[in-house]
């Protein structure tokens, strides 16, 4: 169907808003919500004319079914100058209803919307959970800051660390979903940027993992000083030794608080960056699409100027893809300090290494302890394999993560 053809496109009397899995929309509002400008395909599929909808507010196809936690949600985002995504449920002037997933985007004096239609499976699931949040508002009585969390609380369920994190797999999830349904390729920037969000992810849990590894290796500095205490003197080289690795250990311990412990650490920050990415990825792909279209439509925009509102798309996805770029150039420079914090922990159990095996030469001079010696001894070998097995892996990951970004 080409678009003059839809300008004669017959419309259902109820149900879906003729809306193709191959269109794309935008609207631009100044800092109010009031619609300065829109392509045709919005205002047919909302199916408004250009006087009514130009200067009207963006709230004019807002559907009882989105519930109101979203846009609280939506504008505490966006008043922060963030961007953000998400499934919304509109509804046309005739009373027809059609969904989109939203990219929404600061520009100049506003912000600029960009929708694609959804069709992944993850979509379903929000209908089912918008649904009961429209049910917890209208019949429950919560507040839409409440309902907000709602959604925060099942995006945490789901296993993300928060809303951006979920609407960047939403927006991947859906543009997978669509090229399948028009039969195209699968993006290889998308594809690469999930496999490194999978590999930062992965940082995570081995990093977890060694912090217990960790922190069940802090007795044995004690258990050892306490063997040394009930065999001196012939002890004195186990307190040497218990007190050489206690010192290794706070070494390790600090490398700990500088890359592994809180929010703002290497391996934090690889993922954060990865999913700023990913998002800006997809959303910049939509922008452009929008452009194609705009040139493909060759129509004015009623009072709009059509290449004004291309300029604009070019400069947003210019201003976009530079922060994607810097965020691309954030993450190399975190894995580089992976890989080299990996390299300081090796030389660390190098040093451990030496004190086991010292540990076990006192362990054969003294057979009155010797078997609780050597049985600390074997938790510290065991402890070691696990750890240095981590770092391997946690160094292999850096390793994959840069050369996917290169």
């Amino acid at each position: 169907m080409t678009f003059v053809d839809r300008r004669i496109e017959t419309r259902p009397s109820s149900g879906a808003a003729p809306f193709e899995l191959n269109e794309v929309f935008f609207s631009r509002t100044d800092d109010r919500g009031v619609i300065a400008a829109c392509n045709y395909v919005f205002r047919r599929v909302a199916h408004y004319s250009w006087d009514e909808i130009i200067g009207a507010p963006h709230k004019l196809i807002r559907h009882p079914d989105t519930p109101r936690g979203l846009f609280y949600l939506f504008w505490d985002t966006l008043k922060s100058g963030k961007t953000i995504g998400a499934y919304v449920k509109n509804k046309s002037k005739d009373g027809l209803h059609y969904w989109v997933y939203a990219t929404v985007v600061p520009c100049e004096d506003g912000y600029l919307s960009a929708r694609i239609k959804p069709s992944s499976k993850l979509f379903n699931e929000i209908q089912a959970l918008y649904a009961k949040m429209v049910k917890a508002e209208t019949e429950g009585g919560l507040s839409p800051e409440e309902s907000a969390q709602m959604l925060i609380d099942w995006v945490h369920d789901k296993g993300f660390d928060d809303y951006q994190h979920f609407a960047s797999h939403a927006l991947a999830e859906e543009l997978i979903s669509r090229d399948e349904g028009l039969g195209r390729k699968p993006d290889p920037q998308i594809s690469e940027l999930r496999t490194m969000l999978r590999n930062a992810e992965k940082l995570l849990d081995e990093t977890h993992g060694l912090v217990k590894d960790f922190e069940a290796m802090h007795t044995i500095p004690h258990n050892l000083r306490v063997i040394a205490s009930r065999i001196e003197p012939s002890g004195g080289p186990v307190t040497v030794l218990s007190q050489n690795y206690g010192a290794m250990s706070r070494e390790m311990s600090d490398w700990f608080e500088r890359n592994v412990m809180g929010e703002n650490t290497n391996f934090a920050t690889v993922k954060h960056s990865v999913n700023s990415s990913l998002f800006i990825a997809g959303m910049t792909r939509i922008l452009m699409e929008c452009d194609s279209q705009l040139q493909e439509e060759r129509r004015s925009l009623g009072e709009v100027e059509m290449e004004g509102e291309r300029d604009k798309l070019a400069r947003l996805v210019e201003q976009q893809s530079g922060y994607a770029s810097k965020g691309m150039a954030e993450v190399d420079i975190e894995a580089v300090r992976i890989i080299n914090a990996c390299q300081v922990m090796h030389r660390h159990f190098l040093g451990l290494s030496s004190t086991r095996v010292l540990c076990k030469i006192e362990s054969a001079r003294l057979p009155s302890s010797g078997e609780t010696l050597a049985d600390i001894i074997d938790q510290l070998g065991a402890f070691q394999e696990r750890i240095s097995e981590r770092l391997e892996h946690i160094a292999k990951l850096g390793e994959e993560i840069r050369s996917l970004e290169t």
